[in-house]
């Protein structure tokens, strides 16, 4: 098994610097970084199919976790080209991540380091691939269990951005801190919709050992999006923003709760 996963593991590791490269060319183009984050989405589908493929794992399986990531990679990379084609300019976030670097640095921070985060966090896909363990007994459990939470999260995340987007649609709202639907629940239900998709992955892939030793990919994505490139960061942009304290301290950062009164 061990030489089986090591050719599936470099094969989704070279789909991945290729689906980077590419993201990287289209970047120097445009003259921003901030393609990158559909480069993320599309990426988790190249490489959840390079591993459903090369794999000769469980069939049952390997479909299934190819279909779930596929799924959410693919809502994710068209909801981020769409919202990025909207501007020519620079995600902030990017802007003052390069800040002051040369631009070869900055392209192996940003698509360098980002292409290795995902092909780190698309491990257990890529273990999973390998083991003919057949989902059935208490595997069957843990798998049902993994797709409910799959299902929570791609709800929040779609739902959450459907919504998001039609208030910034509404000229009157313009400034205004998007307080409703999940976002009275939670300050960023499409990053919290994005953890449990990632979590539920987990699960599936825990069903049969040693996918539970993947365990380190999904908590590695919770740090990507709350801490490092995610929900910590982007409310440093927002804090300053009119109404901003108010909701924060009425609405859950991140773990969904009921609204409160304000």
């Amino acid at each position: 098994m061990i030489g089986e996963l090591l050719i599936v593991s470099g094969a989704c590791l070279a789909a991945t610097a290729v689906v980077m490269t590419i993201a990287a060319v289209i970047g120097h183009r445009q003259g921003r970084f901030v393609v990158v984050d559909t480069a993320w989405g599309a990426g988790f589908v190249v490489v959840a199919i390079v591993a459903g493929v090369l794999g000769d794992g469980d069939l049952a399986r390997r479909i299934l976790l190819t279909a779930l990531v596929a799924v959410s990679g693919s809502r994710l990379a068209w909801h981020m080209f769409r919202r990025t084609a909207a501007t020519d300019e620079e995600d902030k976030r990017y802007a003052d991540l390069v800040a002051g670097l040369s631009y070869p640095t900055a392209v192996r921070k940003v698509f360098g380091t980002q292409g290795l985060a995902l092909w780190f966090v698309s491990i257990p896909l890529q273990v999973s691939a390998v083991v003919d363990t057949e989902i059935s007994g208490p595997a069957a459990i843990v798998v049902a269990l993994g797709v409910a939470l799959w299902v929570t999260g791609f709800t929040f995340e779609t739902v959450g951005d459907h919504q998001l987007a039609a208030f910034k649609a509404n000229p009157a709202n313009h400034g205004k801190i998007m307080d409703r639907g999940l976002w009275a629940w939670t300050r960023h239900p499409n990053y919290f919709g994005d953890f449990c998709v990632w979590w539920g992955v987990w699960l599936v892939a825990a069903s049969a050992w040693p996918g539970v030793l993947t365990v380190l990919s999904p908590i590695a994505m919770t740090y990507f999006l709350v801490i490092a490139t995610g929900a910590k960061r982007l409310e440093r942009y927002m804090a300053n923003r009119p109404g901003w304290d108010a909701y924060a301290a009425r609405t859950p950062m991140f773990i969904p709760r009921p609204p409160q009164r304000a």
